[in-house]
């Protein structure tokens, strides 16, 4: 069930033309420089601080280790935003993947999320994954309406999850996505092509 995608990719949007590539090791201070351009709220619904060093070097040893997949979504040689793929098969849930996702300020609302967000999910399609999830702060509205757009569904409120560098607590939302489940449907409804990868 598993399948390769082909990276580089390049998506047209209101921001111009983005290219959507595996994130390499050679890519670390360029997504460091992105992750401290970051609103310091956005980075809440990152289990880590990527504006931090010692964490983008922690996360690109993730990926050499292939325990991660991340992407980038470059505009004119500048990262403007992130998508990843998080599994662990020695878990309890190696079914299930985890998505994370930013983008830059400067091209919210143009179309760079949702193009991300369909990569990543794309990915762990292809990883033969049956359940994602996503987390973010409840306020994060546009976030949250992409992922409601590619099925997922919210599963928890975790109040007081997370705490931002002030000391003040916020609440986190989990979205699911049970893919087992919608490709099961549709097969059984005759539609097995519209969940293609």
């Amino acid at each position: 069930m598993s399948e390769q995608r082909s990276y580089p990719r390049h998506v047209k949007t209101d921001a111009g033309d983005i290219e959507i590539r595996l994130m390499s090791p050679a890519d670390e201070a360029a997504v460091l420089a992105f992750g401290k351009g970051l609103p310091t709220h956005d980075l809440l619904f990152l289990p880590r601080n990527i504006s931090e060093p010692k964490v983008l070097s922690a996360w690109v040893k993730e990926i050499e280790r292939g325990a991660i997949t991340s992407l980038l979504a470059v505009r004119d040689g500048k990262v403007v935003g992130c998508g990843t793929l998080v599994r662990d098969p020695h878990s309890w849930s190696p079914h299930v993947g985890e998505i994370r996702m930013v983008v830059s300020l400067d091209v919210r609302g143009k179309g760079v999320g949702r193009a991300l967000s369909q990569e990543t999910f794309a990915l762990a399609l292809g990883a033969g994954l049956e359940k994602l999830s996503v987390q973010m702060t409840v306020d994060q509205q546009a976030a949250i309406a992409v992922f409601e757009s590619l099925g997922f569904k919210a599963e928890a409120l975790l109040r007081d999850h997370v705490r931002d560098v002030d000391g003040k607590t916020h609440d986190i939302v989990v979205l699911g996505h049970n893919i087992a489940q919608v490709q099961a449907q549709m097969e059984a409804y005759g539609l097995p092509g519209a969940v293609q990868h």
